[in-house]
């Protein structure tokens, strides 16, 4: 069974340069945390040249690929399965073709595809889950009213 973390911030990933993120870094901020389905290698360049491409240059971190659902679920989505077990936008749907089902255990709180994003609010707790169908942009008002709750 997979080791669930208690809070978000007992919680630490790998970014790609190889250094070791505490997420107590991310006390008071809201977070928002996409996977994407490329290897380490392609990860910046698909951003830079494909999505939103034109050269893009993130300003924030880049962590490095993980397995986000099956035996090997690396902690910080199986917290985030855990305490947010679907999108709020299409609470019904897993895979469209069960062909791509490729990981085991199989369970309804998986990440169904690439691109569902979790809101993580200033105080750590988990927000809301968004589908691979929901675009990144329209997330901003939930942002927006995340960060009115931020202390300064």
């Amino acid at each position: 069974m997979t080791f669930i973390a208690k809070t978000f911030y007992d919680l630490k990933a790998t970014t790609l340069e190889g250094d070791t993120v505490d997420f107590n870094v991310f006390r008071g901020r809201v977070v928002l945390i996409e996977n994407e389905n490329c290897s380490n290698g392609e990860i910046l360049k698909s951003l830079q040249h494909v999505r939103p491409g034109g050269g893009f240059q993130p300003s924030f971190t880049i962590f490095e690929k993980c397995e986000v659902n099956g035996t090997n679920t690396h902690p910080v989505f199986a917290y985030l399965k855990d305490k947010l077990p679907y999108p709020d936008d299409d609470p019904n749907s897993l895979m469209q073709n069960p062909k791509f089902l490729v990981w085991s255990p199989i369970s309804r709180n998986d990440v169904s595809w690439n691109f569902e994003k979790f809101l993580i609010g200033p105080e750590g707790e988990p927000f809301k889950r968004y589908s691979k169908n929901f675009p990144t942009i329209d997330i901003e008002p939930d942002i927006q009213r995340l960060l009115r709750l931020t202390k300064t």
